[in-house]
């Protein structure tokens, strides 16, 4: 079965939904336990093509979060392999009970996909930012986190999400982000992906900050600073032996399209704090933003290549003072 979708709006650049409808609709293609379940969010969770081709697959509860993770939950407890598409805010914030009770704690093989996530609405304002998402989730015990940097990093998570029973959390980017040009790559859930190599410090990044901190390792470089890269794509579990790793280089720059508190960078700080202590400067945003165009955003608050070579600077600084 051949699926159409829309090429990417901006040459070299990818919107990650684009990678996860594909691939939805060629493993509902294949398995018919793959159902979607949304809240009215179709169109925004590009899933028009798997409603045309299963369309006794696709529920649609309306705008009703709660119930759409419960139905989810229900429709595993059947034997299905339910995926829940919603946007990020809205699936992790108003379902959080649902997240937590429903699915995490009972273990069920409900796949979850925030869409949309962290400032992609971005001039909609702090109501439709997804930034305490990895915060909130993370702590869940049984449920996999996971946070792709590029549509070939989506389409695997989705793949690996599908033959995997327990309860996963993917979190899907509307932001055109580049393809990693990392020929050979292997997905592998828990274990992080070396970007680039270095020792004089470490950037740990996910998501659609990960290209972003490449280019800053490329600054860095031309300055005489080799700084080692690493896609932290899976942020619960998430992996512990590659941030020891990074710690024994002196200093660590963590990089998030999330909340300082909490999330990728938090998780990192728990592992330095507790086994190898070194400085870690933090960049992502620091709680409820001012309305503003994505780009504004990452600009102001130091997401840009210039703005992570900056922090790194900062925690070479730190790593040098006595």
């Amino acid at each position: 079965m051949t699926m159409a979708h829309p090429a990417p709006q901006t040459a070299g650049l990818y919107d990650c939904r684009e990678a996860w409808a594909r691939t939805l609709e060629e493993l509902a293609a294949q398995d018919p336990r793959i159902v979607a379940v949304v809240n009215d969010s179709v169109g925004s969770s590009k899933l028009g093509g798997f409603q045309k081709a299963f369309p006794e697959r696709l529920i649609n509860v309306g705008i009703a979060e709660q119930t759409m993770v419960g139905v989810g939950a229900g429709l595993a407890n059947g034997g299905k392999v339910p995926f829940v598409s919603a946007a990020s805010p809205f699936l992790t914030g108003r379902a959080l009970e649902q997240v937590k009770a429903d699915v995490a704690y009972s273990n069920v093989n409900v796949k979850l996909v925030g869409q949309s996530s962290g400032v992609a609405y971005g001039e909609l304002g702090p109501t439709h930012h997804s930034l305490e998402d990895l915060a909130w989730l993370r702590v869940l015990a049984n449920l996999t986190v996971i946070v792709p940097a590029d549509p070939w990093e989506t389409a695997e998570a989705i793949r690996w999400a599908a033959g995997h029973e327990g309860p996963v959390f993917i979190r899907v980017s509307r932001m055109p982000v580049p393809e990693l040009d990392m020929p050979g790559r292997a997905f592998r859930v828990g274990r992080a992906e070396t970007v680039r190599a270095g020792d004089d410090l470490a950037l740990i990044a996910c998501g659609t900050t990960v290209h972003l901190a490449a280019a800053a390792a490329d600054r860095l470089a031309a300055e005489g600073v080799r700084a080692r890269v690493l896609n932290m794509a899976t942020v619960s579990p998430i992996d512990r032996e590659a941030v020891l790793e990074a710690a024994a280089t002196g200093a660590i720059v963590t990089v998030e399209e999330a909340n300082l508190q909490g999330g990728l960078g938090g998780a990192v700080a728990e592992i330095t704090a507790q086994a190898r202590p070194v400085p870690v400067e933090m960049v992502g945003f620091p709680g409820f933003l001012p309305t503003g165009s994505v780009d504004w955003l990452f600009a102001e608050y130091g997401l840009s290549a210039e703005g992570i070579a900056a922090a790194a600077r900062r925690a070479l600084a730190r790593k040098a003072a006595p």
